[in-house]
């Protein structure tokens, strides 16, 4: 029998397309930044500026997307290019939300679910074998169980942020986040 050995290296991205460089080093830094941003006291200065960054990495994130197209299904693109979108959209309703109407609440709910959406539950799914980051992370020749135990965590992390967003949603009144 022999043991695999799991060690993490980041070959994989450095030896990949600049597209992908650039999209997995703003979406990490978007995860980092995006929780910190989230969990810290709202409406401050600090909060403005780095929420402004959040904003820019999550543009260069969902632009990066759109030049990858490993997995082709529709001409370049595939279903995962729908994230671009919908994180293009996210942004645009949040900053709406808080610099034209002033509604806090809407822009809190538009950016905890672009950070469930769009980072957790997307990046979540880059750590499925034969998928770079899972490469990154336990190397080449590591399997499902190392993926399940940073995807289930991931999964529940996001659920944890949907649920938030539901509470709060109806304690306020506004449309709660659907299920689809």
């Amino acid at each position: 029998m022999t043991k695999r050995s799991l060690s993490m290296t980041l070959d994989p991205l450095l030896e990949a397309d600049f597209a992908i460089q650039i999209h997995a080093a703003s979406a990490i830094a978007a995860v980092v930044l995006g929780a910190f941003v989230l969990w810290r006291r709202k409406g401050t200065p600090l909060h403005k500026t780095l929420g402004r960054v959040w904003v820019l990495l999550m543009f260069a994130a969902a632009t990066s997307a759109l030049f990858i197209h490993e997995m082709r299904l529709v001409g370049p693109f595939s279903p995962i290019h729908l994230f671009s979108l919908f994180t293009y959209i996210t942004l645009f309703n949040g900053l709406k939300a808080i610099i034209i109407d002033r509604d806090v609440v809407r822009h809190r709910a538009e950016m905890q679910g672009l950070y469930a959406g769009a980072l957790m539950l997307a990046g979540a799914f880059t750590f499925l074998p034969g998928r770079r980051m899972h490469t990154v992370l336990f190397g080449a020749d590591a399997g499902w169980t190392q993926s399940l135990l940073v995807i289930v965590p991931i999964l529940v992390g996001a659920g944890f942020v949907w649920l938030n967003m539901r509470r709060r949603a109806l304690r306020t009144g506004l449309p709660a986040p659907s299920r689809n």
